[in-house]
């Protein structure tokens, strides 16, 4: 008898029986559980250089620079521009766009609330989109929300995979506006070969503990433009060029503009270098596991999993499944977690989707609120955005994100999963599916 013959033997867990398994599995971090003697010899060269910064220093070691350089040619890109944090990549791309008061942008409810934080801090309004059975944003919708005011897409790779990026990059291209690509969760990733951040006019990754590589905190633009590129630099330092010194330089007109000091230090650079070096065999590891265990689930009747156009362009952090009810979800998770299919104490590993917070847009109160850094409730009140006053954001904006939310749950898949721990979530699965799925 194998072990899942012998599970569906058992009575739940949650109902008395014997758990599957009774040890934790691995926290959901991926890069973090590669960090090592590489990240260290790095860091290790800028310390004993005393040169943090990048743009100057006793001896600086250049870890910044070779970062970017390495990006481009990991991943085909013609520029890239290391930065402090995703979340600034976001405000920069857009500010790159020129995007403020009188704009809006097409973004999706699910995503995470540095995507709403962008636009609103520009002074421009987002537009809500839904999602399709991908969990990205929904070509149909998004076609359907474009109006004479739009300025700009924001595409959300989510949760490791992208969506149908490459109709959305279409639309984009005919309606004449700029898509800003967010990789954050999908650093590694491509589509049918294209990788993630080639469908955007911009790309931006981040490089935060709970992504595919890290640096702690950290991020990265690409675009293959170069007056983009130009602009981003000077918005992400103090709004002017740099010399060969590294020393800034005013004289070109064209970026005499405002900074955000968004820089990344070249401590950070070290780390995201390694990291860089291994993120394929990270995105590797989780992949295989992923997808293994989508195959030993996904005959299991009253079950769906989130499509995903192209499988061998998935990184595999997590894995979606959406149920016939939310009852029947919420059973199924609670008893997923009794059979030992969770993490470590305070970890997301194993979850309904209504326990995601801010990834859906009615759970982001700032933006439910129309809430303000401005005492005047810029930009909700601003002149130029009044065509934005009757957008809604609370639930009931966009019907599969609501569904969704109710429905589906989340499995976070560790870069370090061994056959053990993929056989126990396959059992576990199975196990529960028995019980609780109607038949």
């Amino acid at each position: 008898m194998d072990d899942v013959q012998r599970h569906l033997g058992n009575r739940l867990a949650i109902e008395g029986g014997t758990p599957v398994r009774t040890t934790p599995l691995p926290w959901e971090l991926p890069g973090a559980h590669w960090i090592g003697a590489e990240e260290r010899a790095l860091v290790d060269r800028v310390i004993d250089a005393q040169s943090p910064f990048r743009f100057y220093g006793l001896d600086s070691q250049k870890m910044v620079d070779t970062l970017e350089a390495e990006w481009c040619e990991t991943f085909g890109h013609a520029h890239a521009l290391a930065v402090n944090c995703g979340s600034a990549a976001l405000h920069i791309a857009l500010a790159a766009f020129e995007v403020g008061p009188g704009d809006e942008v097409l973004v999706p409810g699910y995503m995470w609330v540095s995507c709403i934080s962008a636009i609103v801090r520009l002074g421009a309004i987002p537009r809500l989109v839904d999602i399709d059975d991908t969990f990205c944003m929904d070509p149909v919708d998004l076609e359907r929300k474009i109006g004479p005011r739009s300025r700009a897409i924001l595409l959300v790779n989510m949760s490791g995979a992208m969506g149908r990026n490459a109709e959305i990059a279409a639309i984009a291209k005919r309606r004449g506006l700029f898509l800003l690509e967010d990789c954050a969760q999908a650093i590694g990733g491509s589509q049918h070969g294209v990788p993630a951040g080639r469908f955007g006019d911009i790309g931006i990754y981040s490089f935060q503990l709970n992504k595919n590589m890290t640096s702690g905190e950290g991020g990265l633009l690409v675009t293959e433009d170069a007056h983009l590129h130009r602009r981003c630099v000077a918005i992400h330092d103090l709004g002017f060029a740099r010399n060969e010194a590294g020393r800034l330089d005013p004289n070109d007109e064209r970026y005499q503009l405002w900074g955000m000091g968004c820089r990344m230090s070249e401590l950070a650079g070290a780390m995201a270098l390694a990291q860089l070096r291994k993120v394929r065999t990270i995105t590797g590891h989780m992949r295989h596991a992923k997808w293994r265990i989508r195959a030993g689930i996904e005959d299991l009747p009253g079950l769906t999993l989130r499509h995903v156009p192209d499988p061998a362009g998935d990184t595999g952090p997590f894995l979606i499944t959406v149920y016939p009810t939310a009852d029947i979800c919420d059973r199924f998770v609670a008893a997923l977690q009794a059979e030992g299919i969770r993490g470590p104490a305070g970890s997301l590993t194993c979850i309904r989707m209504r326990d995601w917070g801010m990834h859906w847009y009615f759970n982001i109160p700032s933006l439910v609120r129309r809430r303000s850094l401005a005492r005047d409730g810029f930009p909700w009140t601003h002149p130029a955005n009044a065509f934005a006053q009757d957008y809604q954001y609370d639930r009931g904006a966009l019907p599969v994100c609501d569904d969704m939310e109710q429905r589906a749950a989340l499995l976070s898949i560790a870069s370090v999963l061994s056959d053990a721990d993929v056989a126990d979530i396959v059992a576990a699965f199975r196990k529960v599916g028995n019980a609780v799925l109607p038949h």
